[in-house]
């Protein structure tokens, strides 16, 4: 069974986001084994300068470049990534496990993204939307479109 590992900087404070991700990460059991793993988020000042911004984000990076497993196939979400619909995710999952992969990575940033270098790791940048996104909201519309495509690998009646 594939194993997938959800990637976070920072915690959900809200419960409404706790319960929306509890409920992805129930139904995809049956598909994987899910984990969800977070990183501390980096504290910056209410109005941080583009220098201790960067910085911010290369302390982030550092944390989640550790955190990754070696040899997992590590998908980045950036706004500069690419759009799939959901079938070309579900067929991306497909191709990256049959390809050999059993260790899958998804890496969500704080809310001023990640950092050169976790980008540069990854093995595919993907971005949800043009659309800017709360990254609370970002997690509960990854753990819905994994599950998705899943289904969709698994033949079940979710996709429409």
């Amino acid at each position: 069974m594939v194993s997938v590992t959800l990637l976070v900087v920072g915690k959900l404070k809200e419960s409404y986001w706790r319960e929306a991700c509890a409920e992805y990460q129930k139904r995809m059991g049956s598909f994987c084994r899910l984990s969800v793993v977070e990183v501390e988020e980096y504290r910056l000042p209410d109005r941080p300068s583009p220098a201790q911004i960067q910085g911010g984000l290369e302390a982030e990076g550092k944390k989640l470049l550790q955190a990754i497993p070696q040899g997992a196939w590590v998908c980045a979400l950036c706004i500069e990534g690419r759009e799939l619909s959901s079938p070309q995710l579900a067929a991306r999952l497909e191709q990256v496990t049959v390809g050999g992969k059993s260790q899958l990575v998804f890496v969500i940033g704080g809310s001023f993204g990640l950092s050169q270098q976790v980008k540069d790791r990854a093995d595919f940048r993907l971005s949800i939307s043009p659309m800017t996104f709360p990254h609370q909201l970002a997690r509960v519309l990854v753990l819905e479109q994994l599950y998705r495509a899943f289904s969709i690998n698994g033949g079940a009646k979710y996709h429409k």
